[in-house]
């Protein structure tokens, strides 16, 4: 430390307080390394409905040992998403579905694209209109789901399809 007293707002001033400053961020930020984690997981759709894939998600999460952090759950796919949802009554499911249908029929004469069949471009319009990347926190070594929550994969096709998940978490 200098002898003299240093001058509120003078340049040693500032040079004491950005050492103390950084000095203070390395110490609290030691302990906390980031770490990340990556991983694909395969489910195999029944066709048009929702698929509860909370348990493997929520086992892999598990397995990382991490206690804060925040999970990506991604569909590579332009005709399957993603949905938390209800997981309690299997009526939510079935209502969604019946909601789907009416509001983007299979067949509608709107759409052009049709390479994959009438219920192609309705697949297209459904998945748009969801999401095909969910952010869940991480916290406490837990998902923060809610009590009834569970992570879904919708498939919008009629046809069962192989469908790819990929999930990544970071944290500490």
């Amino acid at each position: 430390m200098p002898k003299t007293p240093l001058l509120r707002g003078s340049r040693a001033a500032l040079a004491v307080t950005v050492a103390l400053s950084a000095r203070r961020l390395r110490r609290a930020y030691a302990v906390q390394v980031l770490r990340q984690f990556t991983t694909s997981l395969t489910f195999e759709t029944r066709g048009r409905g929702l698929l509860e894939i909370t348990r493997p998600v929520v086992d892999w999460t598990a397995d990382a040992a991490l206690t804060t952090g925040l999970l990506t759950v991604f569909v590579r796919h332009t005709s399957a998403s993603l949905l938390i949802q209800e997981n309690a009554d299997p009526d939510v499911r079935g209502d969604l579905d019946r909601f789907f249908a009416r509001m983007v029929p299979d067949g509608d004469t709107l759409f052009r694209h049709r390479d994959e069949g009438a219920d192609d471009m309705p697949a297209h319009v459904r998945a748009a209109l969801t999401a095909v990347q969910l952010t869940i926190p991480l916290s406490g070594g837990r998902l923060a789901l809610g009590t009834w929550q569970g992570i879904y994969l919708w498939e919008h096709r009629v046809r069962p399809h192989r469908r790819e998940v990929v999930l990544h978490l970071l944290g500490a």
